[in-house]
C-alpha cells in the first residue's frame, strides 16, 4: 500500500504537468510575441548588434525612357548590376503607386526574387481591376502588391519586395538605389547601436 502523503504528491505533479487548452493559447502567443524580435547577431568580439534594412545607395543607372513604357507592360532590368539576383520588372501600372515616378506616380520597379526564399517572380505580373501584383511565388505562394511598395498579401514571406528607387531625369528612368533587402545580398544590412 502507498502511503496517503506519497499518492497525493504523485497526484499533484501529474496535475502540475498537465496544461489547460487555456495554458496553452496564452503560451502560444507569449512565443509568437517572442518571434517577432528584431533580427540580432554577434560579432566576432560576441557583442550583440541588430541589423535593419536600409536603403542600399548603389551609382546611378538608366534602365529605361518614359517614352517606352506601356501600361501594364512590364520590362525586364537588371540592378544595380548583372550580378546574380539582379533581376528585376520596371513597369507603368496605371494607377498610382508608393514610390511611383512620373507624372501620374504610376512607375515602379522590383526585385524579381521573392524575400522569403528567392523564388523566382518573373512572368507572374498580374493587373486585375485596381490591383497589381507579383506573384504567387513558386517556392511558398507568396503574393506582393506594387501599389503599395511591394507589401506582402499572401503567402509564406515576411518582407516585401526590395523596391528599386527610381528618378526621372528629361525622359530617362534612373535606377538610384533599392530600399530592402535584395535577396542573396547582405549589403542592406547595416549595424545598429544597442540590441
Amino acid at each position: 500500500m502507498i502511503p496517503t502523503n506519497i499518492a497525493m504528491d504523485a497526484e499533484n505533479k501529474k496535475a502540475s504537468c498537465l496544461m489547460n487548452r487555456r495554458q496553452f493559447l496564452l503560451n502560444s502567443s507569449k512565443a509568437a510575441v517572442a518571434s517577432l524580435v528584431p533580427l540580432v547577431v554577434y560579432n566576432q568580439a560576441g557583442e550583440a548588434q541588430s541589423l535593419t534594412a536600409k536603403m542600399v545607395k548603389y551609382p546611378n543607372k538608366q534602365v529605361a525612357n518614359v517614352n517606352n513604357l506601356r501600361v501594364n507592360e512590364p520590362i525586364n532590368i537588371h540592378y544595380p548590376d548583372e550580378g546574380v539576383n539582379t533581376a528585376s520588372i520596371l513597369v507603368k501600372l496605371g494607377v498610382s503607386a508608393g514610390g511611383g515616378v512620373g507624372s501620374e506616380a504610376d512607375i515602379v520597379a522590383f526585385s524579381y526574387y521573392c524575400s522569403h526564399q528567392g523564388g523566382p517572380l518573373q512572368g507572374t505580373y498580374k493587373a486585375v481591376d485596381g490591383h497589381r501584383v507579383l506573384g504567387p511565388c513558386p517556392f511558398h505562394l507568396s503574393l506582393f502588391d506594387l501599389t503599395r511598395h511591394g507589401i506582402l498579401v499572401a503567402g509564406q514571406a515576411y518582407q516585401s519586395l526590395p523596391q528599386i528607387v527610381l528618378e526621372i531625369q528629361n525622359e530617362a528612368i534612373i535606377a538610384t538605389g533599392i530600399m530592402g533587402l535584395l535577396f542573396g545580398r547582405t549589403d542592406n544590412l547595416i549595424a545598429s547601436a544597442g540590441g
